[in-house]
């Protein structure tokens, strides 16, 4: 192990090394229990298989950024072998609260932004518009090939090709700064992939999901509107007025943010369950696909056009990442949360996988000033 490494290791409370032994023990009882009993039986075994990796991947700096996400697979391994307990309580349908979490993680979006950050449209014109462009040509077009070939139900295909029309996730900022890439570019085309959302996502989806789903632009414009936009400008009026005033909330956002996307992804798991459970490792392996390429077209469409090494970075991150939550709640609004909604409850928890492997490789190189 490099001297870094041991470092790690020296500084790991015991406590957390036992947990991530206890977990890969767990997990070799959970294969033992699926290849020899009841695969329903081995459920508890797997579920704190993930919790405990999760816990002791807090005592390694390169491995604690991946937490979150471990977490995520937790909740959703409980959601496949549960699932009763995630659709509905007393007749409440939990589908029914998606909107409100994606409204209420948008608001989180606009008070971590300012109105300054739309001015980075002035000042780097060119990146700004290869950036836009690129990510709303390159994803939702892999995504419709992607869906054409995959053999899926017509409205698990089209959930492909909705995760690739969305607009950037606020995710692909953190990734962008890890990996010494631009920030203030990645901001401002965020920004500006979010406003245009309500317009092109809608037109997008009905040129290349046409076939395969009806789509109602109208509808899915005025749900962007409700679910994007309008929680947005709250949030940026919020920052605009209570900036620096209201710091319980700065450090509260982020994680009310996650524990949303979490719930979000659980309950589309719930609802979805029995088409994963005959699709989904293919559905995984094609949204991986969809996510690579977007980072791979990405990166060369900054090369094309002469970009510099950061901003090369900062666009491929861009294309690649999007934003999963939206991608969800517009599935809810179609009334098709189990088949629209699983590629994109399947794309997030994936992108901030490779996302974070991205920026690790990338923050161990400097980009320098030179041009791609």
């Amino acid at each position: 192990m490099s001297s870094h490494g041991t470092v790690i290791t020296k500084n790991t409370h015991p406590a957390l090394r036992t947990a991530i032994w206890l977990s890969f023990l767990l997990l070799l009882v959970a294969l033992g229990i699926t290849v020899f009993g009841n695969v329903q039986t081995a459920g508890p075994f797997y579920i704190l298989f993930f919790l405990l990796l999760a816990i002791g991947f807090q005592g390694y700096n390169l491995l604690k950024g991946f937490s979150y996400t471990v977490i995520i697979f937790a909740a959703v391994t409980t959601a496949l072998f549960y699932p009763q307990y995630f659709r509905s309580y007393h007749g409440f349908k939990f589908a029914v609260l998606i909107s409100p979490l994606i409204q209420l993680i948008m608001f989180g979006m606009g008070t971590s932004m300012s109105f300054h950050d739309f001015a980075g449209v002035v000042k780097m014109p060119k990146g700004v518009l290869i950036g836009v462009i690129s990510h709303f040509i390159i994803m939702p077009l892999v995504g419709f090939t992607l869906a054409n070939i995959s053999g899926f139900h017509p409205e698990i295909a089209a959930g492909i090709i909705l995760i690739g029309c969305s607009p950037n996730g606020m995710a692909s900022n953190v990734i962008s700064y890890l990996a010494k890439a631009n920030l203030a570019l990645s901001v401002t085309i965020t920004a500006i992939s979010t406003m245009l959302a309500p317009f092109v996502t809608p037109m997008l989806m009905n040129l290349l999901a046409g076939a395969f789903i009806k789509i109602n632009i109208v509808d899915m414009m005025l749900d962007i509107f409700k679910m994007v936009i309008v929680p947005i400008l709250a949030g940026l009026i919020f920052n605009k007025l209570f900036s620096g005033k209201a710091g319980w909330l700065d450090r509260a956002m982020p994680k009310v943010s996650m524990a949303g996307i979490a719930f979000i992804i659980v309950i589309i798991t719930a609802a979805g369950r029995d088409s994963l459970l005959h699709i989904g490792p293919a559905l995984v392996l094609l949204v991986l696909v969809h996510n690579l390429s977007g980072y791979l077209l990405g990166y060369w469409s900054g090369r094309l056009f002469k970009m510099s090494e950061r901003d090369c970075r900062t666009i491929a991150i861009e294309v690649g990442m999007q934003n999963g939550g939206l991608a969800s709640g517009l599935a809810k609004a179609m009334g098709k949360i189990a088949t629209v909604g699983l590629a994109p409850a399947i794309f997030g928890p994936l992108m901030n996988v490779t996302g974070s492997i991205l920026a690790s490789y990338w923050h161990r190189k400097s980009p320098g000033e030179e041009k791609a």
